[in-house]
């Protein structure tokens, strides 16, 4: 069975922000943390649209290949790991997400990501 997390994972890395719409409630607890930055939402759209696909992962970058995912248990807590290659200004790079959360009728509606940021592939 595939879990909530690993749908999140895979939309995200192809692009579907529909179906990172579909895994989400209609009301998210979403948090993150990326390097510089902390973000807070409730609105499944700010967090796809705004946050997701406007700021981490903009138009001006390109996902190339979901390179990794797994997933496990923190007591009443899921987590999923996933790795990504993205190229940003001409250059790849991975980006690594750790994400926490809970599901209520088959939707994330506690969402915890921390983000590697942008690390530097050698060329």
């Amino acid at each position: 069975m595939t879990t909530a997390g690993e749908k999140f994972a895979h939309a995200l890395a192809a692009r579907d922000s529909a179906g990172l719409h579909a895994v989400l409630a209609g009301e998210v607890d979403f948090a993150a943390l990326t390097p510089g930055r902390h973000w807070n939402a409730t609105d499944p759209a700010e967090i796809v649209d705004d946050v997701i696909f406007g700021r981490w992962f903009g138009p001006d970058r390109t996902i190339h290949e979901l390179c990794s995912v797994t997933t496990g248990r923190v007591a009443d807590c899921e987590r999923v790991t996933y790795r990504l290659r993205v190229e940003r200004d001409g250059a790849d790079h991975l980006v690594e997400q750790q994400a926490y959360y809970t599901v209520r009728n088959g939707e994330i509606g506690w969402l915890r990501v921390l983000c590697s940021g942008y690390r530097p592939l050698a060329g």
